[in-house]
């Protein structure tokens, strides 16, 4: 499904703030480069239920469609700033389909 909206979720720890900052001034025109939407980030997350606590940041963006979000990951661009991002974070990068429910 082309059309399908597709969102990132992002859970990072930052270890390097630093560094990783190389990686916040880079990330902005690559995303918005492949039709990217940033959605919001919260540095203060409340676990309401479940076993597995999250920590740190989560961000979330959005892209038109899984083929931009694809381009997007795979851009030589992304993956050259995206090392300053490995460098200094512990991360969890999600990729979800924008379905309806049936």
């Amino acid at each position: 499904m082309k059309d399908v909206k597709v969102f990132m979720i992002v859970n990072l720890q930052i270890h390097d703030a630093d560094m990783y900052r190389n990686y916040e001034k880079g990330f902005f025109p690559i995303l918005k480069k492949h039709g990217g939407e940033f959605i919001t980030y919260d540095d203060n997350i409340v676990n309401v239920e479940g076993d597995n606590e999250v920590t740190g940041r989560i961000i979330i963006f959005s892209f038109p469609n899984e083929e931009a979000a694809d381009k997007w990951y795979n851009d030589p661009e992304y993956q050259e700033i995206s090392k300053f991002r490995r460098e200094s974070t512990t991360t969890q990068l999600i990729k979800v389909k924008g379905m309806l429910p049936r």
